[in-house]
């Protein structure tokens, strides 16, 4: 078979869409799991919104339940609202919101300058580590089994 590579150094996204239909239809050929996620209603969206007194958003979490997992997507308070307790609170919140979505489990990511210290006192633990990402930093994926023993 004749073939040839063509580079391309700038954003075409039209063959971005290209390849992300391809590994999606790959997907759902190997795994019964991609396909039936990939059905009207299946994945379930959560999000929480923190207000200020004016209706300004000052934080909150985006996240999805689906293959029985809550994957916390964003997660982010403005400074005035650090430490006060609010971050566990909506953490609390959406774990709680999963579970009642059927999640048994819960999935994050985060690097080593973000949250990764608050999501281990919130009972989550490191699963994997990519190193040196960015230079100097970690990136860190975390898990929480959310089934009471």
């Amino acid at each position: 078979m004749d073939y040839k590579v063509e580079v391309l150094l700038q954003e075409d996204k039209k063959f971005s869409l290209f390849m992300k239909d391809q590994i999606k239809e790959f997907n759902n050929e190997q795994s019964f799991h991609h396909k039936e996620s990939r059905t009207k209603g299946y994945v379930e969206p959560i999000n929480l919104i923190v207000s200020d007194e004016s209706g300004t958003w000052i934080g909150g979490i985006t996240a999805e339940v689906y293959w029985s997992w809550v994957e916390i997507d964003v997660f982010w308070l403005s400074e005035q609202l650090r430490g006060h307790g609010i971050g566990t609170e909506l953490l609390k919140k959406v774990e709680t919101l999963g579970i009642e979505k059927g999640a048994k489990n819960a999935l994050l990511t985060t690097f080593e300058f973000q949250a990764r210290t608050f999501y281990e006192m919130n009972g989550y633990e490191v699963v994997g580590e990519v190193k040196d990402y960015p230079p100097g930093s970690s990136y860190y994926t975390m898990v929480k089994s959310l089934v009471r023993n």
